[in-house]
């Protein structure tokens, strides 16, 4: 079963509903909306895991929702499944060229789009399918809870490994100390700044073996990247 987050942005009641129940059955946290401006707010208040996004919606289109969402540096990485009634080969250009991950014209089979959400948080965020994630010579098996570096086992406290997790799964991407907030604590945590530092410095000891580089870039008045080494 899945833990991803799901930002669903269609205005056809039936459909939304019947989405909301497929995803919800497999494991999945949706939120719904039928609003373009709503839909924007929702992503702000906490970036989702994936957007289905319906290219006709009320307020905001979906087209716009799509550019600006990948403007925002919070939510730039996120994975986009469009769905839209236009099959002009023109407008799943435009709509792929937008910042689209994928792209399913209606009307669809609701098994199709959850094998298209699942084969995209594959490719993009493996650790959400339960498969191991490798960048350089560190494993996380999220399933097991194991971390693995040059064959040992490695030992971390809870919040490490999450920090760990967050990092390995946008690997050489540079993250602000208030994105690794939001990320790992959650949105709206009261968590102090410096508090990253604390668990950064944790995490480097950690990941730490003989003859073996960090993995964890400072980078100066931006904040921190995680790389293959």
């Amino acid at each position: 079963m899945t833990t991803a987050t799901l930002l669903l942005v269609e205005d056809d009641p039936a459909l939304s509903e019947l989405l909301e129940y497929r995803f919800a059955n497999e494991g999945y946290r949706v939120r719904a909306t039928a609003d373009g401006d709503e839909a924007l707010v929702l992503a702000a208040e906490e970036v989702p895991d994936l957007v289905i996004l319906d290219w006709m919606v009320e307020g905001t289109s979906g087209i716009e929702v799509c550019r600006r969402l990948r403007r925002d540096k919070a939510t730039a990485h996120v994975p986009i499944i469009m769905l839209t009634a236009r099959e002009a080969e023109d407008d799943r250009i435009r709509g792929l060229e937008t910042g689209a991950d994928d792209y399913v014209t209606k009307p669809f089979s609701p098994r199709e789009l959850l094998a298209r959400v699942a084969a995209v948080l594959r490719r993009i965020r493996p650790a959400l399918a339960g498969e191991t994630i490798e960048v350089g010579d560190i494993k996380l098996d999220p399933v097991a809870h194991k971390v693995i570096r040059r064959g040992q086992n490695l030992q971390m406290g809870p919040t490490e490994y999450r920090l760990l997790k967050f990092f390995m799964e946008s690997p050489g991407r540079v993250f602000s100390r208030n994105q690794l907030l939001d990320g790992v604590w959650g949105t709206g945590s009261d968590i102090e700044l410096r508090t990253v530092d604390v668990h950064i410095r944790r995490l480097r000891k950690a990941l730490e073996l003989p003859n073996a580089p960090d993995p964890i870039r400072t980078v100066r008045s931006a904040g921190y990247a995680f790389e293959a080494v």
